[in-house]
Formats: C-alpha cells, sequence, structure tokens
C-alpha cells in the first residue's frame, strides 16, 4: 500500500496545477472541453446490496496489481451480475497519475472503464520514464488506442479548472474517509487495505 500525508497531498496540488503538462507556455483552457469533470466513475447496479468503493492511483503498483489479480473476477463474478456497485476514486500522488486520470476522464463515461482497464494493464510502461514529454506522450498513445483524439486530449491535459477541481475532490474524499493510502477499499461503508480475491 502507498501512503500519502497532508503535507504531500498540499504539495502535490500546488506543483500539478502549477505545471500540468510540460508542453504549456501558453494559457491553458478553462473547463469547457469535452473530459469529465470531478465526480467518480461507477460500474454495475446502483441498486445492487453492496456498495464497494475503492481509493486507488493510476501510479500506483499495488493499484495496479489489485486490478490484475483481483478486479477482474470481481467485476465478473459479482459487479456484472447486478450484486456489487463498484466506485473507483481516484488518488493523485503526483503529476504522472493526474495526467492519466484526466486522459482517462477525456474519454466520459463511455470510454472511462475501458481506458482505466489499459493504465493498470501497461503501468510499468507508461509511467516508466523519467522524462514527463515520453509520458504524455505514452498516455495519448493509450487514448488513440482507446479512440479519442489528438485534440480532445491536449484540451483535457490542459484543462487547469478540471485539475484543480479533481486535486480538490480528492483531498475532500481522502481526507473524509480517512485514507491513508493506496488500495484503499470501502465495503458497505467498512474500510479495508489490500485484499485478495478470496477476502
Amino acid at each position: 500500500m502507498i501512503k500519502l500525508n497532508r503535507r504531500a497531498m498540499i504539495a502535490l496540488a500546488a506543483a500539478a496545477t502549477a505545471a500540468m503538462t510540460p508542453a504549456l507556455a501558453q494559457e491553458t483552457t478553462t473547463a469547457t472541453t469535452a473530459g469529465a469533470g470531478p465526480g467518480d466513475f461507477s460500474l454495475g447496479s446502483p441498486d445492487a446490496k453492496v456498495k464497494i468503493v475503492e481509493y486507488a492511483s493510476f501510479t500506483c503498483p499495488h493499484c495496479a496489481n489489485f486490478h490484475e489479480t483481483v478486479f477482474g473476477q470481481l467485476k465478473k463474478d459479482y459487479i456484472d451480475t447486478g450484486k456489487v456497485h463498484f466506485t473507483l476514486r481516484e488518488v493523485y500522488f503526483d503529476r504522472y497519475g493526474l495526467w492519466a486520470a484526466l486522459i482517462a476522464r477525456c474519454g466520459g463515461e463511455m470510454r472511462y472503464f475501458g481506458i482505466h482497464d489499459i493504465l493498470f494493464a501497461k503501468q510499468a510502461e507508461w509511467a516508466a520514464s523519467e522524462d514527463p514529454m515520453q509520458v504524455v506522450k505514452n498516455l495519448k498513445t493509450i487514448g488513440l488506442s482507446a479512440g479519442l483524439d489528438d485534440a480532445a486530449m491536449e484540451a483535457c491535459l490542459n484543462d487547469t479548472a478540471n485539475a484543480e477541481a479533481l486535486i480538490k475532490q480528492f483531498q475532500t474524499n481522502f481526507e473524509a474517509d480517512g485514507v491513508e493510502g493506496t488500495p484503499t477499499i470501502f465495503v458497505n461503508g467498512t474500510k479495508h487495505g489490500n485484499m485478495p480475491y478470496e477476502d
């Protein structure tokens, strides 16, 4: 589990909004893009008796492992069958994670979980570079494979108002729910750490 304290969250918020994508020398756009703004994305029946909320970062290796070893089976057995309503709450440890979330959200609700699956499956590839420009290029490649176009992704990545709103939402939820690291999973409001599928 990756831990994040309040000081780290404040530093992240300042760094992420001060320099969105490294290519930015011009003014950034406001929240007028097609990218989805604050709010969480969910799968499964809203009427399901079991509600699962996962706090995860797209750059957290433990989260990638959870999605590789647990989430697929959970989705097949419980979410797709209407027994569980699953919600993902994004955590931003760093600007790469924030940029990944902006790309995932850029496709709206229809493409979000498809891009989310690719981001976790290929995390070791797209997030491995020390060069921010290469990470942006890697993320755009993922977006293109999911049907996004370059202009839309540029707009989403450069939407400062949206990024600031996402960071504020993350900080509010993270603190309100007493989350200390990722992945953290809530099952009907009860907090759990990283768990194998059997648990």
